[in-house]
């Protein structure tokens, strides 16, 4: 197994410092590919498990940081991240375009076969992609959701709650709402275009709830009813904000499945 740390970018742009995880028996230009994107608060070494796994299985994995995340951190507290979660999350989405860019131009995509997956924040940020990117030819999400624009209202709600003043004008927010609108596969669920999906999920998540992310998948599961094995709800009745061996083992298997399909 080969773990490189390096840094991608295009020339002009900022570096995205990332692991690259491959078996160095299996690697090839026509390897699948999945990029991973860790948790709030969390960094890219963290979610090694899921990549060693995956690259034993013959697929090359890319594990960003993300934007004031590990190496890439400015000394923020957790209420000054917290302030910016959505700055994160709309950067590592932007930077996921740059990052397949990056992988065609290293001649490391010749199969086009590449999916995405990630964790809490990860999740979310990997929803926001599907609805951005119809390249994406499947997923794993372990405790993310798709309404971003409800979660953003949970969120500054929560917020104002603790005694806190959001530091944002009205208009600010409702620009926020409109640009988080675009990303939120709850009022697009048409580009999800019938591509593979894995959910993992704890029903005692006090972080990123349990039901809005269930909601989604009966709504929309009608529209794999010819293809139900491509959507795919994994429910941990005890679970709360982590993922089980055995949630991790099964999204594992769904992406190296439907990438060496």
């Amino acid at each position: 197994m080969i773990i490189r740390e390096e840094q991608w970018g295009t020339e002009g742009q900022h570096a995205i410092p990332l692991l690259h995880i491959v078996d160095e028996y299996q690697e090839s230009s026509e390897m699948p590919v999945v990029i991973f994107f860790h948790g709030f608060t969390s960094a890219k070494e963290h979610n090694l498990h899921y990549a060693f796994n995956l690259a034993k299985k013959g697929v090359r994995v890319l594990l960003p940081e993300a934007h004031l995340h590990g190496v890439r951190s400015e000394s923020l507290d957790e209420v000054q991240l917290s302030l910016r979660f959505w700055e994160i999350v709309l950067t590592s989405i932007e930077e996921a375009g740059i990052l397949h860019h990056q992988l065609k131009e290293k001649g490391l995509l010749e199969s086009g076969r590449i999916a995405f997956s990630g964790t809490s924040m990860g999740g979310i940020i990997t929803l926001g992609c599907l609805a951005a990117y119809p390249w994406i030819q499947s997923a794993a999400v372990m405790m993310g959701t798709p309404g971003y624009v409800k979660l953003t209202k949970g969120q500054m709600k929560q917020f104002e709650n603790k005694g806190f003043k959001l530091p944002m004008k009205d208009e600010d927010v409702e620009k926020l709402l409109k640009t988080l609108a675009e990303f939120d596969l709850t009022l697009h669920p048409e580009r999800l275009n019938d591509r593979p999906v894995f959910f993992w999920h704890g029903m005692n998540d006090t972080m990123v709830p349990f039901e809005p992310t269930r909601h989604f998948y009966k709504a929309v599961k009608e529209q794999y009813n010819s293809h139900p094995e491509d959507f795919e709800f994994m429910v941990d009745e005890h679970a709360g904000h982590a993922v089980s061996r055995p949630g991790m083992l099964r999204a594992v298997e769904f992406l190296a499945d439907h990438l060496n399909d």
